[in-house]
C-alpha cells in the first residue's frame, strides 16, 4: 500500500490523472467544456459571475450534473487559472540574457491579465502546483541559469518580477473599468483626474504635489511609470548578481543525463512537438489580439451610439 497522499480532485484534473466519471450528460459535456464556458462567463463578467449554476445554465445542464466532473466551484477555479495561464510563450526563452528575459516574462504575464482580467482576484495561496503554473514557474528561472544565483535567490527574483506585473495589471484593469463604465478612454479619465487636480491643490497645503502636477505627470499620455519601476528592480537584481561572489552557474549534472538531454532535444519527435506548440502559441497570440481589436471597436460602436 502507498503511504503517498491522495491529489485533492482539482490537482488531479489539472494533471490529468483523475478518473472519468462514469454516468452522466453524454452530450458535450466534460471536463474541458466547462472550464470553457466559465472562463467564457468570468471574461464577460468577472469571476464573482462564475458560479455552477451559471456555467450549468449556459451548457443546458442542471448543476448537480456539473459535479460528476468537477466537485466543487474551488476547484473549478484553479482549472481555470490553469487554462487561463496556458503554457509560457517562447518570447522568454528565445530572448537575449536574463534581463531581457524577465522583461518578457512579466510582459508575457500582462498579456494574460489584460487577456482574462479575473485572474488577479484568484488569491495566491502558496506555491503554484499545477502544470502550467509551474511551466511559467521554470521559465522564470531559466532566464536566470547563466548568472551566480542559488535557486532561493532565483525564486526571489521571480517574485520580484511577478509582483511589479501583478500590481501594474491589478492598476491597468481598475483604470480600463473606470473608462469603460463612463464611456471614454483611460486618458478622458486622467485629463479629468488632471483637472480635479487642477481645481483642488494648492501650493501651500501640497508643497510637492502641486509642482508634479504642473509637470504633467498626472493628464493623459504619460509614459508608463510601472515600467520605470520594472526597470529598477531588474537594476537592482544586476547590481546584485555583479557584487555576487563566483561560484558554479549550475550544480554539475551527471555526464550520461546530459548526454541524453541532449539526444532527447536532437529527437525529430520532439523538434516537431515544439515547432507545433509555436504555432499554436503564435495562433492565440493572433487570436487574442483580433479579440482585443473587437471588444475595442464594439465599445467605440456602443460609445459613438449613446453619444
Amino acid at each position: 500500500m502507498s503511504d503517498e497522499p491522495e491529489l485533492p480532485h482539482g490537482l488531479a484534473l489539472a494533471w490529468g490523472i483523475a478518473a472519468n466519471p462514469q454516468r452522466g450528460p453524454k452530450r458535450e459535456m466534460s471536463v474541458e467544456r466547462i472550464v470553457e464556458t466559465a472562463i467564457e462567463i468570468a471574461d464577460e463578467g468577472g469571476l464573482s459571475a462564475v458560479s455552477m449554476a451559471s456555467v450549468a445554465g449556459r451548457l443546458g445542464f442542471t448543476p448537480m450534473s456539473l459535479y460528476r466532473y468537477v466537485s466543487a466551484k474551488d476547484d473549478l477555479v484553479l482549472l481555470m487559472v490553469e487554462q487561463a495561464n496556458g503554457v509560457p510563450p517562447e518570447t522568454i526563452a528565445e530572448a537575449e540574457g536574463w534581463r531581457a528575459g524577465l522583461a518578457a516574462f512579466a510582459a508575457a504575464n500582462l498579456e494574460m491579465f489584460a487577456a482574462h482580467p479575473w485572474v488577479l482576484d484568484v488569491p495566491i495561496e502558496g506555491t503554484p502546483v499545477t502544470p502550467n503554473s509551474l511551466a511559467w514557474l521554470d521559465a522564470a528561472l531559466a532566464t536566470l541559469r547563466a548568472t551566480p544565483l542559488d535557486y532561493e535567490e532565483k525564486v526571489s527574483v521571480t517574485l520580484a518580477v511577478m509582483a511589479q506585473a501583478r500590481f501594474e495589471g491589478i492598476i491597468t484593469r481598475g483604470y480600463r473599468a473606470a473608462a469603460e463604465a463612463a464611456g471614454g478612454t483611460v486618458d478622458d479619465l486622467d485629463a479629468r483626474a488632471d483637472e480635479l487636480l487642477a481645481r483642488l491643490i494648492t501650493p501651500e497645503a501640497y508643497p510637492e504635489v502641486h509642482p508634479a502636477l504642473l509637470a504633467g505627470v498626472f493628464g493623459p499620455g504619460v509614459e508608463n511609470p510601472f515600467a520605470f519601476g520594472l526597470e529598477r528592480v531588474l537594476d537592482g537584481v544586476e547590481a546584485y548578481v555583479a557584487a555576487r561572489p563566483a561560484g558554479p552557474v549550475e550544480r554539475s549534472e551527471p555526464a550520461a543525463s546530459a548526454a541524453v538531454d541532449e539526444a532527447v532535444e536532437r529527437d525529430p519527435k520532439v523538434r516537431e512537438a515544439r515547432k507545433a506548440r509555436r504555432e499554436v502559441e503564435k495562433a492565440l497570440r493572433d487570436a487574442r489580439k483580433r479579440e482585443r481589436e473587437a471588444r475595442r471597436a464594439a465599445r467605440e460602436r456602443l460609445g459613438g451610439a449613446a453619444s
